[in-house]
């Protein structure tokens, strides 16, 4: 029996790895799922012989036919799209309740820890809290989820964290607000061969938090790799907070 996944946010980085790498497995049929289905990326998929479909995250009826018939689904909310705990978190239990209510075998979502709860109300990290809130309301109607914690993406470095050029106008500055902690990161094009072998062990893996990491660095040693990989000279430019990135005009 051909089993079907439906791949939320299929276009973009995240759900792209995961659409790109089940295809390459082979084991399963993927349903990439956009908003957009005009988007060049969508009409690549489309070329390469995978259904797509439209839906909204905030539109049940659209949603309900999305999933429609599929085996599993790999969920990725935005925080980022519209920058709203209270929205993330009912798009996540709106598909969550509808995947229960459809009878999906597994779903696996990307998630992240909830700060909040963890630090007992000390600390607050909206785009973390949602997802955490969403991971526990799935488990908590019972829906066989796993979820995939990813750190940092090397990719970001070049996006929000690409280095700028100082004031000498010859080297450049590394602005990641890490001070000398450690920073978890992973390229996300990793992502999808970690889904696909989720997805095909569902008894070992669901019901599971996985976090995902392929090196722990300090932004010292970023910037001396970037350095060494471009030939420029990038140096840590040594930001502890967000509000130091802030005024720097960092793109939050």
């Amino acid at each position: 029996m051909t089993k079907i996944i439906a791949v939320f946010g299929a276009t973009g980085a995240q759900g792209g790895s995961v659409a790109k790498a089940l295809l390459e497995d082979g084991t399963f049929v993927v349903r990439a799922v956009t908003r957009d289905t005009s988007k060049p990326a969508a009409v690549k998929l489309k070329e390469a012989g995978v259904e797509v479909v439209a839906a909204d995250l905030d539109d049940k009826k659209s949603l309900e036919a999305a999933l429609s018939g599929v085996y599993g689904a790999f969920v990725v909310t935005n925080f980022w799209e519209h920058f709203s705990k209270d929205k993330e978190i009912a798009q996540g239990k709106l598909i969550a309740d509808i995947s229960k209510s459809l009878g999906l075998k597994h779903v696996v979502f990307s998630g992240l820890e909830d700060v909040k709860k963890q630090t007992g109300g000390k600390l607050e990290v909206l785009h973390f809290d949602g997802k955490g809130e969403v991971e526990v309301y799935f488990r908590s109607i019972g829906v066989p989820m796993t979820s995939v914690r990813l750190p940092s993406y090397y990719e970001n470095i070049l996006t929000f964290f690409r280095p700028k050029k100082s004031d000498d106008g010859k080297t450049y500055t590394l602005s990641i607000p890490m001070g000398d902690v450690l920073l978890d990161g992973m390229s996300v094009a990793d992502l999808g061969h970690v889904v696909v072998s989720i997805l095909k062990s569902p008894s070992e893996y669901a019901g599971k938090d996985i976090g995902l990491s392929t090196d722990k660095l300090t932004v010292e040693q970023y910037a001396a790799i970037l350095s060494k990989a471009t030939g420029k000279t990038i140096k840590d430019a040594k930001v502890s907070n967000i509000r130091c990135m802030l005024r720097q005009g960092a793109p939050f």
